[in-house]
């Protein structure tokens, strides 16, 4: 158990590292979302949004109820208020117009905060279920790990302290790349019902081949949702690109956004 514990923590000392975003370039919610759905992982229908004028058309094409949700490079924007339920375009406008211009000041990014300059409007989901998917370096392996927890919804950080033995793992081969049934492995320890072995298993492949194909450090979905029909739907993502490889994805680049970066650590 001490041995399972010292893996543990050593992916998530990984995760943490990327999320801080030392050596990586961050993107933003909307735009992982894109890459992923390039990939075959299902998404929300929303667009991105600039003005609180746009919002509105944005909540007026999804039928009016929307999730507004602020665009930042930082975790934890649900407790901060960076992410409303609207019910009418005109909610949608107003909340909006209280993100926009704005900075939004979460655990993550320390009192100041970051700038709020686009929110992601998006069709509301009501989840059964939420679950957590996401790949990394795992750095005492020096490999890449796919890790699943049933308890999505919340930072793996606090599934680990509060129930690890929730955290599943499965070391990948580069060589060999993520195997069908290390995926199928994963998905019967979520306890899921039979017929979501496949789909989730398939969202774990489009995972890997976004991570190796792009060169990422870290990409998370967190929650992935299980609706009440049935279906499996990425709620929320983050991708983040190991800078060192961006000369090779010199399309990837233009996506960084330096706004969000702290002014010195951008100069130097």
């Amino acid at each position: 158990m001490a041995t399972v514990s010292v893996i543990i923590q050593h992916v998530l000392t990984t995760i943490a590292h990327f999320r801080e975003g030392r050596g990586v370039m961050k993107l933003h919610e909307y735009q992982a979302k894109t890459i992923l759905s390039r990939y075959c992982v299902p998404v929300p229908k929303g667009e991105v949004a600039t003005t609180p004028g746009e919002a509105m058309d944005v909540s007026r094409r999804l039928g009016g109820r929307a999730v507004v949700k602020a665009q930042v490079y930082a975790g934890g924007r649900g407790r901060a208020g960076g992410i409303r339920m609207v019910n009418s375009p005109d909610e949608a406008r107003q909340a909006a117009e209280a993100l926009l211009g704005k900075n939004l000041a979460t655990h993550q990014t320390g009192p100041q905060g970051v700038p709020v300059h686009k929110v992601l409007v998006e069709e509301p989901i009501e989840p059964a279920a939420e679950l957590y998917l996401g790949i990394t370096i795992d750095g005492a392996l020096r490999g890449p790990v796919m890790i699943a927890s049933q308890d999505g919804g919340v930072e793996i950080e606090e599934i680990a302290a509060t129930a690890p033995e929730k955290i599943l793992r499965e070391v990948i081969d580069p060589l060999l790349g993520f195997l069908p049934f290390q995926g199928r492995r994963l998905a019967n320890g979520l306890k899921i019902e039979p017929e979501l072995v496949r789909p989730i298993a398939q969202i774990m492949e489009g995972l890997y081949r976004v991570f190796v194909e792009l060169d990422c450090s870290l990409v998370e979905i967190n929650p992935l949702a299980v609706t009440g029909t049935g279906t499996l739907i990425a709620l929320d993502a983050k991708v983040t690109l190991d800078d060192s490889a961006l000369f090779r994805h010199t399309d990837l680049q233009e996506l960084h956004d330096p706004e969000q970066e702290d002014p010195l650590e951008l100069e130097a």
